[in-house]
């Protein structure tokens, strides 16, 4: 069976979609994304990122094509059509399609594609044995709140991490930890409690972060929302990472260096526990 996306308010085949030459998207980068996990067939934590979308949109002035009744309809087709109990939605929008010029066209339509991916997510191996990291240079635009397309300094930090033999890059500015290339950063420091950066426009708002750190206040874990080294992070009891495809995934090693015992950490496998039961609860709830 074709695989089958989502283009300006049509589901396709893949094969037959097709993006117009000057859409704004390709030209400039000009757009907006976000990602959903999907578990047990069911979007995790949806409104949420509806929400982290909708403030993206209005941060970079494009109107919202569609209620966010409407955007979890077409997430739930999607969904549907493809058959995924486990995996990803990705969609996005850009200004649309106009001749090139830098200032906004007039009367665009913006362009919504979607799509989505087939992931191991409860029993991703990463989970299990944990993943290395490795710092990189933050060279990024001074508004990473907004979820843009404009990726090209992400795609060079996950490139440098894989040729160091690494799955994820921590990017650095003025020797503090910002966030992946493709997720928000935590340690764990060797009294227990859970560091995270605080949200600015040096990062942008992680929905799973968000999420665990709130589970994470119910569990009664002691939280730090504050700036963190790489020093720190090389002498924390445990790090991790969180992302909405991920879920909460096990920092092993940073810069090559074993962090604690060079093996996934408790309270580490504590968190990823909560967040899963918190994913599949509404699940539960329904039957």
């Amino acid at each position: 069976m074709s695989r089958i996306v989502f283009l300006n308010g049509s589901f396709l085949p893949i094969e037959e979609a097709k993006v117009p030459f000057m859409d704004r998207g390709f030209m400039f980068g000009d757009g907006v994304y976000e990602g959903v996990g999907v578990l047990e067939g069911r979007l995790v934590d949806n409104d949420a990122h509806l929400e982290r979308l909708e403030r993206s949109l209005r941060e970079v002035r494009i109107p919202n094509p569609y209620t966010r009744a409407e955007w979890t309809h077409l997430e739930e087709e999607l969904v549907r059509r493809n058959g995924v109990t486990e995996g990803f939605v990705y969609f996005q929008v850009t200004r649309g399609v106009a001749e090139r010029d830098f200032m906004f066209p007039e009367n665009a339509v913006p362009t919504v594609a979607m799509f989505t991916q087939v992931k191991a997510i409860l029993d991703a191996p990463a989970a299990r044995t944990g993943i290395a990291v490795v710092t990189v240079p933050d060279l990024r635009w001074k508004r990473r709140d907004i979820k843009s397309l404009n990726l090209l300094a992400q795609v060079l930090a996950k490139q440098a991490a894989r040729e160091a033999g690494a799955q994820e890059a921590w990017m650095v500015e003025d020797g503090f930890v910002t966030e992946g290339g493709s997720s928000s950063g935590f340690i764990i420091t060797r009294e227990g409690r859970v560091v995270v950066r605080p949200l600015s426009n040096a990062i942008l708002p992680g929905i799973t972060r968000k999420a665990l750190l709130a589970l994470s206040k119910d569990a009664g874990i002691e939280l730090e929302e504050r700036l963190f080294t790489v020093d720190e992070a090389y002498d924390a009891a445990e790090a991790f990472l969180t992302s909405a495809s991920m879920f909460v995934v096990p920092i092993v090693s940073i810069d090559g260096r074993a962090i604690g015992n060079g093996k996934p950490g408790p309270i580490t496998k504590k968190l990823r526990d909560i967040y899963i039961r918190m994913a599949t609860a509404p699940r539960m709830a329904a039957e």
